[in-house]
């Protein structure tokens, strides 16, 4: 079990190592990723990704808003600049879920290493735990689940998942200045309402020791 830090989501509460946080509703879950403007915008405008999405690469989705906000530097890195909430069916998050593989080798869950090398290779999703993060970016003791997905899964969340697009460029810029001018509390106020995603124990078992 880990302790969150002062400027997480919400005052400092008990949170297990792994679990998944996020906004969702009781059949969408939201997922952030950022892009160059010529991408995030037109998917944000039209509700899908742009004939310059390659359905043939691996696309990371990822369920905490301050991990994307620590990936894509408040959307001031260089080809990330349009920060994108993209609201996804659950079923298809879990069925990615169900299907993902860990992305490195981890003893004592994995028989061995080529075992672990041949589940990755058939399987059309991957999930990484990455320490998850306040609202200053620092890393905190819990993790937040990061998804990738390859071949049938990203054609099926490109082309079956995504419920809406939104563009939160201007949330990220407004989270981003109180926390510059050294106001968490009106900060926190403009976070998503993240929470513990319902999905059972079991369905993740297979994704941490």
């Amino acid at each position: 079990m880990a302790r969150a830090r002062t400027g997480d989501h919400s005052d400092p509460v008990t949170e297990p190592t792994y679990r998944i946080r996020a906004l969702h509703t009781d059949r969408t879950i939201t997922v952030y990723q950022a892009y160059a403007p010529a991408i995030g915008l037109a998917a944000a405008r039209d509700g899908r990704f742009p004939a310059e999405w390659k359905r043939d690469r691996m696309t990371w989705i990822k369920p905490s808003f301050l991990w994307m906000m620590y990936r894509c530097g408040w959307g001031g890195k260089e080809g990330q600049e349009t920060v994108l909430a993209v609201e996804i069916t659950r079923d298809g998050f879990e069925w990615a879920l169900r299907r993902a593989c860990l992305s490195h080798y981890e003893r004592g869950l994995h028989t061995d290493r080529a075992a672990w090398q041949r589940l990755l290779r058939r399987a059309p999703a991957r999930v990484q735990w990455d320490p998850e993060r306040d609202l200053r970016l620092r890393p905190l003791a819990h993790r937040s689940l990061q998804l990738g997905l390859t071949g049938e899964a990203a054609h099926r969340y490109a082309d079956e998942w995504i419920v809406s697009i939104a563009d939160v460029t201007p949330l990220a810029r407004a989270v981003h200045a109180h926390v510059r001018d050294g106001e968490p509390d009106l900060a926190r106020q403009l976070l998503p309402r993240e929470r513990p995603y319902p999905v059972s124990g079991d369905a993740l078992a297979h994704l941490h020791r």
